[in-house]
């Protein structure tokens, strides 16, 4: 999460209407990633924070996920982003047979409860 500011308003304009000031937002180098995964069987969770999203550190937060669940298959519900989808991932899955990728259709990212 980037930390936003928000530097007051200098008061109020001749005619009693309040100003308002410029949102300071940018996607600067100091962004955060955040990987979640919820067994929803018992409400385990697995987080993981990475200063970048691609396929290596989505590859990191599978092994935590295989780790915290050391026995029988898992089902990982996810988007189409092309780290969850690159030849290295399918490359390091098929070392990883437990773990399956089940994607929710293109364009229905109301499916994808993260989202929310």
């Amino acid at each position: 999460m980037i930390p936003r500011t928000f530097p007051p308003a200098p008061g109020w304009s001749p005619d009693g209407h309040r100003i308002k000031s410029e949102i300071d937002y940018g996607r600067g180098p100091e962004k955060t990633w955040i990987y979640g995964a919820l067994r929803v069987r018992d409400g385990h969770e697995v987080t993981m924070t990475a200063p970048s999203r691609n396929s290596t550190f989505y590859q990191q937060f599978l092994q935590k996920i295989e780790t915290s669940n050391p026995v029988g298959d898992i089902y990982v519900v996810t988007d189409n982003l092309s780290s969850h989808n690159s030849l290295s991932t399918r490359t390091w899955l098929e070392d990883h047979p437990r773990i399956r990728h089940v994607f929710i259709p293109v364009g229905a990212c109301w499916l994808n409860l993260q989202e929310g």
